[in-house]
């Protein structure tokens, strides 16, 4: 995956292995141009979860982010934010690019 580093949002992205070639010689071509505007990350294997959409169940891709503190002890809250992308096969769990999210809770467990 490769992103503007400044941005925010899940604009101007490029899933490599879900691109099109012209897309990837854009990208190409952009970062040759200012390479310090961009970064790039493994593109990660999504899990999905069961998700509400228009009227029917369906699997959608999710990213968890837990809560996690640190001073003199370290503990993870009980809650996090779960992202959903809405869209089917998407990757991107941004809201502005039309994702939801999920409550999300942590519990202790044996």
């Amino acid at each position: 995956m490769v992103k503007p580093a400044n941005e925010s949002g899940g604009y101007g992205i490029m899933v490599g292995p879900h691109a099109s070639a012209q897309t990837r010689r854009e990208f190409a071509a952009l970062i040759e141009n200012n390479p310090r505007n961009y970064i790039a990350q493994p593109t990660l294997s999504l899990s999905t979860a069961p998700t509400y959409i228009d009227h029917t169940v369906a699997p959608r891709h999710l990213d968890l982010r837990p809560f996690i503190l640190q001073g003199k002890d370290t503990w993870v809250t009980p809650g996090g934010l779960t992202r959903v992308a809405m869209t089917k096969g998407s990757l991107v769990v941004n809201s502005s690019q039309g994702g939801g999210s999920k409550d999300t809770w942590i519990v202790e467990g044996n």
